[in-house]
């Protein structure tokens, strides 16, 4: 008989003391980012040598910017030089996406970027991210992935929780083919049983918390500052996300 293939476990996290936590409560992988209020941005390089030392696979975020999906030329040049230099420095895949004003993929973007990823390693894995979830149709739009080389997409099913898009996730899965569809967005352990039943490969989430020190209130520092603490990994989510899907 046949055993079924163990749904993963991704978190999200921002240094390496985060990656030491999510090892340590038994994740599968990391999605290593800086601005993770903002959605996510690329990782220095230092940062992805200190995290890939911890031991866990550590799949680097590369969007140089917040905001929308839709880059320049410039822009993509950038991310293709970014996504060369986190593989160089230890990274085991990147996490990238580019979409076109009409809210179908970039395709020539996307093929660039895993073109330079499988230059620096033939084996490296590259995920989607939630770029799919602003598509005009996220189903369609998974169906492409294989023929662009991806391993995996990052998704909630175009809502604004995985949970919520749980049916639409289920589709993707249906529509991906060989493609892993990773299931994120505001879970909770609570949502992961869920996630698990859409028959997605993987489910991802930040597992945060604020950390105890560092606010500045009262002096903000850029316009998105409102001064509070930043963001660390909460062990006890970790684990009950490890428990949630062992259970």
């Amino acid at each position: 008989m046949t055993r079924p293939v163990p749904v993963a476990l991704e978190i999200a996290v921002t240094a390496p003391a985060g990656a030491v936590v999510a090892r340590d409560g038994g994740a599968d992988r990391v999605e290593l980012c800086v601005g993770l209020e903002l959605g996510g941005l690329t990782p220095s390089q230092a940062l992805v040598e200190m995290t890939h030392e911890t031991g866990i696979p550590a799949h680097a975020l590369v969007r140089c910017r917040p905001g929308g999906f839709v880059h320049d030329r410039d822009e993509v040049e950038l991310m293709e030089r970014e996504v060369r230099t986190v593989l160089r420095s230890g990274a085991a895949g990147v996490v990238v996406g580019a979409l076109r004003p009409d809210r179908t993929l970039d395709e020539d973007a996307l093929r660039r970027f895993v073109d330079a990823a499988r230059s620096v390693t033939p084996t490296a894995e590259v995920t989607l991210h939630r770029a799919i979830d602003h598509a005009a149709d996220p189903v369609a739009a998974v169906a492409l992935l294989a023929d662009l080389g991806f391993t995996r997409v990052l998704t909630s099913g175009g809502a604004p929780t995985a949970a919520a898009g749980a049916r639409t996730i289920a589709r993707m899965v249906q529509a991906a083919g060989p493609v892993q569809v990773m299931a994120g967005a505001g879970v909770i352990p609570a949502d992961i049983s869920t996630l698990v039943a859409t028959g997605a490969a993987a489910v991802h989430l930040s597992a945060k918390r604020a950390a105890a020190v560092g606010t500045h209130a009262g002096v903000p520092m850029g316009a998105g500052d409102d001064g509070s603490a930043h963001f660390v990994t909460d062990a006890e989510v970790v684990a009950a996300a490890r428990r949630a899907l062992d259970g």
